[in-house]
């Protein structure tokens, strides 16, 4: 893995705080890495997964991502400890 410079970070900050909705343990960001096209991101309260092409949907245009989308995602969400 290693960090991507090139991913919008704001756009990792604005899904977390619209995954925010449904759970409040994931916390706030930390940093980020990409794996081929997926994108590891730790917050305060754990780790979480994205796929890149979501990530720059929230950059491009937010609106096309439902509640679905989100929801997958954030079932791949590991608290800490």
């Amino acid at each position: 893995m290693s960090k991507n410079n090139n991913l919008p970070t704001y756009a990792i900050v604005e899904l977390l705080m619209r995954l925010e909705q449904y759970s409040k343990a994931i916390g706030d960001y930390k940093d980020h890495r990409i794996n081929h096209t997926e994108v590891l991101v730790k917050t305060t309260g754990g780790a979480i997964r994205f796929p890149e092409t979501l990530i720059m949907q929230q950059f491009e245009n937010p609106d096309l991502i439902n509640d679905n989308l989100l929801l997958e995602t954030i079932s791949s969400f590991k608290p800490i400890g």
